[in-house]
């Protein structure tokens, strides 16, 4: 076989190789959708609750002074 033959089949051989190699991605990119949260805390019964507890002194001298009038 003349040696250009050689070569031709060698490059024929690496191009069929390389072919089958080849890959494609397609990256599909869809607008993200942010929703707000809405949380609500109701710490009314803390501050009843500590109001309760601090004004119970006061609460207890103004049922003494009714009761002594």
């Amino acid at each position: 076989m003349p040696k250009t033959i050689v070569i031709l089949m060698i490059w024929l051989g690496l191009a069929l190789a390389t072919w089958g190699c080849k890959s494609s991605h397609e990256v599909d990119v869809k607008p993200v959708e942010i929703k707000p949260i809405h949380i609500t805390i109701d710490i009314n019964v803390k501050i009843d609750k500590a109001l309760d507890d601090f004004f119970d002194d006061i609460d207890e001298i103004e049922d003494e002074i009714k009761v002594n009038e």
